[in-house]
């Protein structure tokens, strides 16, 4: 009996001296960062990847050594890892990994849609952006029929409103022109709600058309609501807005850089020289400060204005005052 306690006591003994030292390695496991390189990792974890394969995955790229220590943190932790794309750092503990994954911080990309842009160049854009998942067809983007995503939309120009967009890896190229569309929609409807009420414009569509007019004329601020009250006083006054840039849009891909008097001739639905009133659809994306300008243009007598030169307009009250300003920027005078 007495051997049998000192073997059961030696054996408490050496279970205990056992655990003490699986404790202090599980301990310096935990405190040792991954070997994560200077330069980072993106490690993308599928859905549905059960716990041990994330560390075969990690051990195979070098970052980790598989063995109980990571079992025994995840029962010790347990946890839902989120499926998605991971930025490693340098110096991350295994516990930090973990908790990153369980708490979904996935990797956030950012899409751009520029204010003027149009529609072929967002899609585009959209093509070309490496991480974006691509569903719907876009090399030919006018010919695409955007009534299959969004109802009732006949032209998907001028729709979607230039903001930057996150995103994580796994949206598509539909779910940002859904959310940009969806931005415009309620930026148009706040435009149009805060309108003033003597312009001549009939529908939420219609001042978004003179909005991507305003967006492709200037790029200063401080010009958009100048901008906007010619446009608005030459429609009150049933004077043809003879404005470039819908010429530019209806020429196409005719057009080659330079805009020529048989051009501003060429009667096209764009053809603000030919044809009174609005063009048929927005000719670009209008930003919210070329919306708001629409919606409240300023006031004056301006119906004129032409480039400075320096990045601006002049911008005059009657036609002889704009000839005399077109004149001095061709250097007549």
């Amino acid at each position: 009996m007495k051997y049998v306690l000192a073997f059961l006591l030696a054996l408490v003994v050496l279970l205990g001296i056992v655990a003490g030292l699986a404790w202090r390695d599980f301990q310096q496991f935990v405190e040792r960062p991954l070997t994560v390189p200077e330069r980072g990792y993106v490690y993308q974890l599928e859905n549905g990847t059960p716990g041990q394969a994330i560390i075969t995955q990690l051990a195979a790229e070098g970052l980790t050594q598989p063995g109980w220590q990571w079992k025994l943190l995840m029962r010790l932790e347990p946890a839902l890892y989120r499926a998605g794309e991971y930025r490693l750092k340098p110096g991350m503990l295994p516990r930090d990994f973990l908790a990153m994954l369980s708490q979904g911080e996935v990797v956030e990309h950012r899409f751009t849609l520029v204010e003027g842009w149009t529609f072929g160049q967002l899609a585009g854009a959209l093509a070309r952006d490496p991480v974006v998942e691509k569903t719907i067809e876009m090399d030919r983007p006018y010919d695409w029929d955007p009534g299959t995503l969004f109802e009732g939309m006949e032209h998907p120009e001028g729709w979607f409103l230039p903001e930057t967009y996150v995103f994580t890896r796994g949206d598509s190229d539909r779910d940002i022109l859904e959310r940009a569309h969806g931005e415009m929609q309620a930026a148009l409807a706040a435009a149009w709600e805060s309108r003033e009420v003597a312009l001549p414009l009939d529908t939420p569509y219609e001042l978004l058309i003179l909005a991507s007019i305003i967006e492709r004329e200037t790029a200063l601020d401080s010009e958009r609501e100048r901008i906007a009250g010619v446009f608005t006083r030459r429609l009150q006054r049933g004077m043809r807005l003879q404005t470039d840039p819908t010429v530019i849009y209806g020429l196409g891909e005719a057009f080659d850089g330079d805009i020529r008097r048989r051009d501003l001739r060429n009667d096209t639905p764009y053809n603000t020289y030919t044809r009174h009133g609005l063009p048929p659809t927005p000719i670009a994306m209008p930003g919210q400060a070329s919306l708001q300008a629409a919606a409240h243009p300023a006031d004056g007598e301006e119906l004129f204005f032409v480039a400075d030169g320096q990045g601006g307009h002049t911008f005059s009250r009657t036609l002889e005052e704009h000839q005399a300003a077109v004149d001095k920027l061709l250097g007549r005078n």
